[in-house]
């Protein structure tokens, strides 16, 4: 705001105020005047300490005072809020002009800067249209030289290995050349320590039929082995027959011996062990055998009873002849509890048992299954899965359910366990659970081909099957027909069976609606190819389709039905085809 117009502000001000307090004084308030006083010059001196007076504050500051002043007053406080009021309108209007000259400025600056920004752009495109355009220039006369420089390659003559320039330099021609020389005579030279593929084939041959002698030998060896250890005992036993005086008849002896050798399983690791014992016995026998057998299990029970269940477990797991490595060992490793935080023992002796197992043998059944429970409880899902690809267990249908039952609760493992439990019930011939496996895996094609493949499925076990993994794309595959076969599931059968269920009854509906949407010649196509199922059959499917409210699917079949009365339909499978029965109404 302007210095006069402040000025002008100030003296009117001052003119009220002493016009003001000649009415004060007539009063008798002049406290209340030297009040006001002090409270304008507290206010000013606030702005001013604050670097700046705004005419805002200002306006406040005296506003405050006059409305003091109309309060007080009582015989001009009507003529006192007029003047006030008109005080108001008047500064409103001079703010609100400020403000709109503030907004011109503001608008202006923009409008100069968008100016500016727009003249900057236009450079710059100028700027850029120029700098196309001789790239562009460049650009052709590197066409034109790629051009001259692709005809001249092609009339000169070029050899391969050399440039362009050495083609035509005779020293050059004369250096490739003897560099061609040396390479031919290298290339004889390796061409006469090589043989031909006759001879290479011969020596396959030869060397096959070495091979083939080697493991027969090999087995002659080992059937010596065993000889060898059956007459070691026969000896034996003749030695110690005659240092007993001979109280038994040798044939008695003999005869019970060979019964024992028979009795006796000499496995392969036994036979393995006489490689070492050939010539120098220091396999412990007899009493010395039963000594060392006695210190074995005193060194366990020692390790054991001192809660060293991890060196137990070793101990017990590398047992001579697998001595410990039984079911009555792992009952009390089960029985014990180890320290909070640590590895069960249990874990620990079944985690032994499969790491010191021989190669080509399996764990027991109950071992294995026990083995494959306690690693699920403790998260080793690769230890399991160790164990069952390199074939060192013994599966059994508890251990499928148990890696099924897992796969239910972890949804984190749930697809390996799944996997696992596949190769389980494969291995066990159990195909109605293989099957299931695979279609909650979401292998809904694979499980439709194994069962189409798996001779020992009945149409009860496909049911089985969709009971537990209800799927309408297995349902579809199981009953589509095969190529000049009938369908795995007769469709009939099938819809009638799942809509006698409650829990079934949507996925029959929803195979019912495919065939329907496609078109009656579809659903009637199903209802002709379906071999497998009679016309009471599907009349039982249209009153389960009644009952279910579906009038529109049981109006489709029967008016099929009814079409077909008194006529014959052959299926694809002609060995199972058969003449559809009457529909009497």
């Amino acid at each position: 705001m302007s210095e006069p117009r402040n000025s002008s502000r100030s003296s009117l001000i001052i003119e009220d105020r002493c016009s003001t307090r000649d009415i004060l004084i007539a009063e008798n308030d002049e406290r209340f005047l030297r009040s006001l006083d002090e409270f304008i010059e507290q206010e000013k001196r606030f702005l001013r300490g604050s670097g700046e007076e705004p005419d805002g504050p200002r306006f406040s500051i005296y506003r405050c005072v006059f409305d003091k002043v109309i309060g007080r007053a009582s015989v001009y406080k009507r003529l006192l809020l007029t003047i006030k009021g008109e005080y108001d309108d008047v500064i409103g209007t001079l703010q609100r002009r400020r403000d709109e000259a503030k907004a011109a400025q503001r608008t202006l600056a923009a409008s100069m800067s968008r100016t500016k920004s727009l003249i900057s752009c236009q450079r710059r495109a100028a700027h850029l249209g120029e700098r196309i355009c001789v790239i562009q220039k460049e650009t052709v006369e590197l066409q034109d030289e790629t051009k001259r420089l692709k005809s001249s390659q092609e009339h000169s003559i070029w050899i391969p290995g050399l440039t362009v320039g050495e083609s035509a330099d005779p020293e050059a021609l004369d250096g490739h050349l003897k560099r061609l020389q040396s390479q031919r005579a290298a290339l004889l030279d390796g061409k006469s320590h090589r043989v031909s593929l006759e001879v290479e084939a011969e020596l396959d041959a030869e060397l096959q039929t070495l091979k083939d002698h080697r493991d027969q030998l090999s087995t002659k060896n080992h059937q010596l082995k065993l000889l060898y250890k059956r007459l070691t005992l026969v000896s034996n036993r003749l030695s110690s027959w005659e240092d007993e005086n001979q109280q038994v008849p040798l044939e008695e002896l003999l005869g019970c011996t060979l019964e024992n050798i028979r009795q006796s399983s000499v496995t392969e690791e036994e036979g393995r062990l006489i490689d070492a014992n050939l010539f120098e016995h220091e396999e412990p026998t007899g009493l010395d055998e039963s000594k060392l057998l006695e210190e074995y299990l005193s060194r366990f029970i020692e390790l054991f009873d001192s809660a060293q269940y991890e060196e137990a477990a070793l101990h017990a797991a590398r047992s001579p002849r697998g001595v410990l490595r039984n079911l009555d060992i792992m009952e009390m490793f089960k029985g014990v509890k180890g320290p909070p935080g640590c590895v069960p023992p249990l874990f620990l002796f079944l985690q032994a048992l499969l790491v010191t197992l021989p190669a080509g043998e399996k764990l027991p059944a109950a071992l294995s299954l026990q083995l494959v429970h306690s690693s699920l409880q403790q998260g080793a899902t690769r230890l399991v899965t160790h164990a069952v690809n390199y074939d060192k267990l013994s599966f059994s249908e508890d251990m499928g359910d148990t890696l099924t039952e897992r796969a239910q609760e972890s949804p984190v493992v749930a697809d390996l366990c799944l996997a696992l439990a596949t190769t389980v019930y494969a291995a066990c011939r159990l195909d109605r659970k293989t099957a299931l496996t695979m279609c909650r895996r979401g292998f809904i094609h694979s499980a439709a081909e194994f069962i189409d493949h798996s001779r020992d499925l009945t149409a009860d076990d496909c049911m089985w099957v969709l009971y537990r993994s209800p799927s309408l794309s297995l349902l579809r595959l199981l009953t589509e027909p095969q190529r000049g076969r009938a369908a795995i599931l007769s469709t009939g059968v099938a819809c009638s069976t799942l809509l006698a269920d409650p829990q079934q009854q949507q996925l029959a509906l929803q195979l019912l609606d495919s065939f329907v949407s496609k078109g009656r010649e579809t659903l009637e196509e199903v209802i002709l190819q379906d071999s497998s199922s009679s016309v009471d059959d599907w009349t039982g499917v249209t009153s389960l389709c009644t009952e279910l409210n579906r009038a529109d699917l049981s109006q489709a079949i029967l008016s099929i039905l009814l079409d077909q009365s008194g006529t014959g339909a052959l299926s694809p499978d002609m060995e199972g085809a058969r003449l559809m029965e009457h529909v009497f109404l």
